[in-house]
């Protein structure tokens, strides 16, 4: 055997063998969450943890539906908000801006992509709530509203990015046939090149939900903290990610507090497999249309 394929081979089973280490070690956190997660149901009935009302856990009522419900309020608006931006920002740097435009936009991208979340919470905290409580008469600015705001600013990044190469890597015989059949430019873009990337882009928007619904740090600052099952956008909230931060540093060790907080996990890694699949499927679909 020459040194050539020695090092092939070195190389194969290298990569190989760190795959499988990675793949081990998310299996292993996934044991971990799960086992501590069945011994909370062995002490709580899974019903009321699911549809329970009230998360009080001095009372030791464990209910889900207000965290959910927290998550779901500034899950909406972020989405809400990052959505039609990322997709309007991804078609002028992708068919409208010129190569320097283009270029200056995707490093403040990128820059965005890069600020750690604990700023953006104290930028939430002391320059957007106040705004927001005065303007619409709150008692309080930190609401699901301003989570929202700040979690739509840190997901925007992804979405643009994934969208904006989605579209980018269309055949441009989509684009030049629709302009010979005389069709305008907005005319190609909305009926022509959107639908063709739609499998980018929609993935580009399941990796920004994931990003929303996984952010610990920022709602925990901005959010009020309330688990209060009928908040709106306007409330103070308390998300999934927020109570596991907010309650593991204190709780006993071994008791049905520390356990349900693992069940809580198990929600979130859930919700997180179901949309990285869902996302990946529309990455491969995106991948065969555009011939790769």
């Amino acid at each position: 055997m020459n040194i050539r394929k020695t090092k092939d081979l070195f190389m194969k089973n290298s990569i190989f063998g760190i795959a499988g280490f990675n793949i081990i070690i998310v299996f292993l956190i996934f044991l971990f969450v799960f086992t501590n997660s069945m011994k909370f149901f062995t002490e709580f009935p899974m019903g009321d943890f699911f549809m329970g009302k009230e998360w009080i856990s001095l009372s030791e009522k464990y209910g889900l539906l207000p965290l959910f419900m927290g998550s779901f309020w500034v899950t909406l608006v972020a989405l809400g908000i990052s959505v039609p931006l990322s997709l309007i920002t991804a078609i002028y740097i992708a068919e409208y801006a010129k190569p320097k435009t283009r270029e200056g936009l995707k490093v403040l991208i990128e820059t965005m992509a890069a600020l750690p979340s604990v700023v953006l919470g104290y930028i939430g905290l002391y320059v957007l709530s106040n705004p927001i409580k005065e303007f619409f008469g709150l008692n309080t600015g930190l609401t699901a509203l301003t989570g929202g705001i700040l979690l739509a600013f840190m997901s925007i990044p992804t979405m643009v990015s994934i969208s904006e190469d989605s579209i980018r890597a269309l055949d441009k015989s989509y684009k030049e046939a629709s302009l010979a059949l005389g069709a305008n430019k907005l005319e190609t873009i909305i009926k022509i090149i959107l639908p063709a990337a739609f499998p980018g882009i929609f993935a580009g928007i399941m990796l920004g939900f994931g990003r929303i619904i996984g952010e610990t740090m920022t709602v925990l600052m901005v959010t009020g903290n309330a688990p209060i099952l009928d908040a709106g956008v306007l409330s103070p909230v308390r998300t999934l990610t927020a109570t596991i931060a907010a309650e593991m540093g204190e709780v006993v060790q071994g008791s049905t507090h520390y356990y349900s907080l693992f069940a809580v996990g198990l929600v979130l890694f859930a919700i997180s497999f179901a949309t990285n699949t869902i996302a990946d499927h529309f990455i491969h679909k995106s991948r065969k249309i555009m011939g790769k």
